[in-house]
């Protein structure tokens, strides 16, 4: 390879870096945004309609998981690359214009906004893992490259809580979408620079379509029974991943008496707090991918999954009996200060900050057990799951629809069921019960 290829290909690998940060940095918008539209006067204080946002941006997957896999085989790595970049920076885009309009019509744009966003991140999905791999010349190189990857993903999905709930403090009836407008520029420049360089670099797909779509297969990933309860445990895995620490930025933003706090009249910045909070959440399940990588070898995937799951249901269980009286002192960082400090949340809170740690395994757990023996239907499978990711909008509305009606803590049952649910996919739904039909 000549130093200008190598050249090209370092910065290639460091754009997909920043698109791999920019994918969870886009998706984790949705539930401290929705802070802000819930406490507009039209919406009311609903946390349907507050959540509503980050739906929309899964409920994209629904119908651009397949295709996606299709277009990167179709028009190639790069190709598919540029069209995420483009879709995502206008996505962003409008959901900042959102904030021109306000009430009822700006929500609608902002909705707009979060639903082609949903679009970009689905696309990117697809395409950065595998191109990665192929940046780094498959084998172990290609694996760094993604797990680098994947810390900077978590990294970013730490942030952006954090970052958001800085800039609103506390949220308010005037609080504007024009309050958060740090983060929109911020995304729009890494697209606009990411489509910009990913244009200039040449980038050689490797040879594709080996299996096509005249393929004709006697059966499919739906023969399975172990891959069909797993695609259901990833349709709820991804909702408690997603809806856990959503609900908990909502739960510690409200300063009315249903909200987190006892005396909600003396908490300043609970905006703040909330996003910091769940960042801690997310910076929890960083932790956990990287100790897991450490024990993976040792440790089936089996065996993780009945434990997090196990000690999940106890964290969650804890988490919805005891009284929000019962506090305890927690750390937690101002992004915009660089400062770190003490306060005091409700137990509950950080039972459910450490349910971070029992989640960051799951997807690959339950990727590798629902796969196992599928050989050729693999493929397929990989793309039914890149939809089932919808689940991160379905199951985080169902809570909310329950938190108005009964209170925050109480609704949390819904993630109660979901991980008693994958609870049993490990233990028992996760067997190859169809060994008999034939996958080379």
């Amino acid at each position: 390879m000549s130093q200008k290829q190598q050249n090209g290909s370092v910065i290639a690998i460091v754009t997909m870096f920043f698109l791999y940060a920019m994918i969870s940095f886009v998706t984790n918008l949705g539930a401290p945004i929705g802070v802000i539209w819930k406490n507009q006067p039209e919406i009311g204080g609903s946390n349907v309609l507050g959540i509503m946002g980050n739906f929309m941006n899964f409920f994209a997957y629904l119908f651009m998981g397949i295709p996606a896999g299709k277009m990167l085989t179709k028009v190639g790595y790069k190709k598919t690359a540029l069209i995420g970049i483009a879709v995502g920076f206008f996505g962003v885009l409008i959901q900042y214009l959102s904030g021109f309009s306000g009430g009822i019509p700006g929500f609608c744009v902002y909705l707009l906004g979060a639903f082609i966003s949903g679009f970009s991140v689905c696309i990117l999905n697809t395409v950065v893992n595998p191109m990665l791999n192929l940046l780094g010349g498959g084998g172990n190189r290609g694996n760094q490259l993604n797990m680098i990857g994947g810390t900077l993903n978590s990294l970013s999905g730490t942030l952006t809580p954090m970052l958001v709930g800085a800039l609103i403090g506390t949220v308010t009836a005037n609080t504007q979408m024009a309050d958060v407008n740090l983060v929109m520029y911020i995304a729009m420049t890494v697209f606009a620079l990411a489509f910009i360089i990913l244009n200039f670099i040449p980038i050689e797909d490797p040879e594709m379509g080996k299996v096509t779509s005249e393929t004709k297969f006697e059966h499919s990933p739906w023969s399975f029974r172990h891959t069909l309860l797993g695609v259901i445990a990833i349709f709820v895995y991804v909702g408690v991943e997603v809806g856990i620490p959503g609900g908990m930025n909502f739960y510690l933003s409200d300063t009315t008496a249903n909200g987190a706090w006892v005396n909600p009249e003396a908490i300043a910045n609970a905006a703040t707090i909330g996003g910091a909070v769940a960042a801690m959440y997310w910076l929890l399940m960083l932790v956990g991918r990287m100790v897991a990588g450490t024990i993976a070898g040792k440790v089936s995937s089996r065996q993780m999954m009945l434990a997090t799951t196990a000690v999940g249901m106890i964290l969650i269980v804890a988490a919805i009996l005891i009284p929000k009286s019962v506090t305890v002192t927690m750390p937690i960082v101002d992004i915009m200060k660089f400062e770190v400090y003490s306060v005091m949340v409700p137990l509950s809170v950080l039972l459910l900050v450490l349910v971070g740690l029992c989640t960051s395994v799951m997807w690959a757990s339950i990727f590798n057990l629902a796969t196992e023996g599928l050989g050729k239907y693999t493929a397929q499978a990989s793309g039914i799951f890149m939809m089932m990711v919808v689940g991160g909008g379905v199951l985080p509305v169902v809570q909310n629809f329950f938190a108005d009606i009964m209170g925050y803590m109480p609704s949390y049952f819904v993630y109660l069921l979901a991980m008693a649910y994958m609870f049993y996919y490990a233990l028992i739904g996760c067997k190859n019960v169809n060994k008999d039909i034939p996958v080379d």
